[in-house]
């Protein structure tokens, strides 16, 4: 298992040439910053993360955190904890949020890089900060002036950890069948009784205080997701100082035996097994669905992220592996000793698989945390406007296919190692199991495709969609006029974007018919569209690196490496597009066109 080496080349040559660092420095919220500062602070996190918390992801898999049901508690392996003290003390989880709650103020595509950076290092450990993130955000937003000044300043310096309590046993992803009940004290708070379950660092011993933000129904709530609260209830009562009071009613009760992130404990959380565990009302009462989603865009892009930052981290350790295992004998080789396996055809087929998606997802996550800056902070409002546009479309591509690419590259990386893929001293098994979470929290891949053809293709008359395959098409010139090496990329970008019009008007056409026929191809569909988006940026990043090799600027190997990788994708992933077109218009008779019974046998 080779050590992590943070991608700090490939990261930044993402944020030049196909996110905008430079511009985003520009903006009047980040007129503080230049890219060498980002740049440097990213050199310094890098080697923080890789000396800090990457030793510990091994550990962590195989000690576990453990429930002690005599006291309720969780110990998390060993080493988190201090770990956590450290990451704390040099405030690396407040460096994408404003100072004014002493953060750093820097772009959030920033904080995107370090998300990377440490779900690679070591997944299970970056959970803790990354719910404290969603819980910030939803604060932010939705937190009264009362609440940001007691909560916010130590849960972004990472102090105090946060929670997002949304799933009960009998709901899964139907949040709207929470039972969760909050009644109002006389006091201005609440006492909230109920059960949690699925609550990621829910309990443990890395911080002071836990925040839970928690949904629940208030008495005479209507139905379903439209009589929703939020609520936050913290572990320990806090004083109007900041100052930590007794122990609310708020435990957790158990922890779940999990096939992947071991040391992230999973916590069922009860609230109120007493007197009710009190809890303070976030905004107004029934908006609860409508805050959660404020953070929902950035929750599931750092989902999408951890398929990437898995990927990352399996195909070093198979890269490493493939320079060090000789076995068989590869084409043309001389001599009587074997050879090594990186050198056999395949494996150097699985290799760059690997670093295609890799490459392709980390375009599409940069440039879609870049949206989410621009949206927020562009003092130009169509700018804004057009950005959250972008941001909508591409959610359910960074969740969905992130995640399910995330799957397969930490799976090659198994196949990779042929039979020690398959044993646990390895380290790669850890990485697939940890990845394939990914594709279920957060909301299931599944609700990602119907989000993307149910919600997002329809968006202003379908105007969205259109306008992003009109970019894509507008590669088509730039890509002619770079010639030798580009004509593939080309070919395949432009059937790939026909075939993906083409559907989108079938999606379109049929189901607004019977809106069955567009849920049925919609896990299809993200693939194929995930792809073309892979695609059209990998394009994009190949162009700037032939302009840097045309300028004479920068490493002309690397450089040249780049567009190698592009011309693979373009070559070897883009024609699943026109395969996968059928599974999407096949329509939904067949699926039911067999019984329960029948399935059953």
């Amino acid at each position: 298992m080779a050590d992590y080496r943070p991608p700090l080349r490939d990261v930044e040559f993402v944020l030049d040439h196909v996110a905008d660092l430079a511009a985003l420095c520009e903006l009047p919220a980040y007129s503080h910053l230049d890219p060498d500062t980002v740049k440097g602070v990213l050199e310094e996190n890098a080697r923080f993360v890789a000396e800090v918390i990457a030793p510990l992801n091994r550990v962590g898999d195989v000690e576990t955190s453990v429930f002690d049901p005599a006291t309720n508690s969780v110990r998390t392996p060993t080493g988190f904890a201090d770990a956590y003290a450290r990451y704390v003390d040099a405030g690396w989880g407040g460096v994408p949020f404003p100072d004014a709650y002493d953060g750093g103020g820097f772009p959030w595509t920033v904080g995107i890089a370090m998300q990377e950076f440490i779900s690679s290092a070591n997944m299970a450990f970056s959970m803790a900060p990354l719910l404290t993130q969603g819980a910030i955000d939803l604060l932010m937003h939705h937190g009264s002036e009362e609440q940001k000044e007691i909560f916010l300043k130590r849960m972004v310096t990472g102090e105090w950890t946060g929670t997002m309590n949304l799933t009960e046993p009998q709901a899964g992803s139907d949040v709207g069948a929470v039972r969760t009940k909050a009644v109002p004290a006389g006091d201005g708070s609440y006492r909230i009784t109920g059960t949690k379950i699925y609550i990621s660092f829910g309990e443990h011993d890395m911080a002071d205080n836990i925040i839970h933000l928690v949904l629940a129904r208030t008495p005479d709530a209507p139905p379903g997701t439209k009589g929703i609260s939020c609520f936050i209830v913290p572990k320990f009562l806090v004083g109007d100082d900041g100052s930590l009071g007794a122990r609310n009613d708020v435990s957790c009760v158990s922890i779940e035996h999990k096939m992947g992130i071991k040391a992230s404990p999973t916590c069922v959380m009860s609230y109120g097994e007493n007197d009710g565990a009190i809890g303070y009302l976030i905004g107004e009462e029934n908006h609860g669905m409508r805050y959660m989603f404020t953070m929902m865009n950035n929750a599931r892009l750092s989902v999408g992220l951890e398929g990437l930052a898995l990927a990352e981290r399996s195909y070093q350790d198979a890269l490493q592996y493939a320079q060090e295992r000789r076995q068989g004998r590869a084409p043309g080789a001389t001599g009587t000793e074997m050879s090594l396996i990186i050198d056999l055809p395949d494996v150097r087929r699985m290799l760059l698989t690997m670093k295609a998606i890799i490459d392709a997802l980390r375009a599409i996550i940069y440039v879609n945390a870049e949206a989410l800056d621009l949206a927020n902070h562009h003092p130009d409002p169509e700018v804004r406007q057009r950005s959250q546009d972008l941001v909508e479309l591409l959610i359910p591509i960074s969740k969905g296919f992130g995640t399910d690419m995330g799957i397969e590259a930490t799976s090659l990386a198994i196949q990779i190692y042929g039979g020690m893929g398959y044993i646990e001293e390895s380290g790669v098994p850890q990485h697939f199991r940890d990845a394939r979470i990914t594709a279920i929290y957060e909301g299931t891949n599944g609700i990602q495709a119907m989000d993307l053809v149910g919600r997002k293709l329809p968006m202003r008359g379908g105007a969205i969609v259109g306008s992003f395959l009109a970019d894509v098409a507008a590669l088509d010139a730039r890509l002619a006029a770079a010639g030798t090496g580009f004509e593939v990329i080309r070919t395949q970008l432009a059937a790939a974007h026909g075939v993906v019009t083409d559907t989108v008007a079938w999606l379109t056409e049929h189901g607004l018919a019977d809106v069955r026929n567009a849920l049925a191809g919609a896990t299809p569909f993200l693939r194929m569209f995930g792809l073309l988006t892979g695609g059209r940026y990998l394009a994009e990043a190949a162009l700037a690196a032939q302009a840097d090799l045309d300028a004479g600027v920068g490493d002309a190997e690397y450089l040249q490496a780049r567009i190698t990788v592009a011309r693979f994708y373009a070559a070897n992933l883009l024609p699943a597009v026109a395969g996968l077109a059928p599974a999407v218009a096949a329509g939904f008779d067949d699926l039911y066109a067999i019984d329960a019974e029948t399935l059953a046998g």
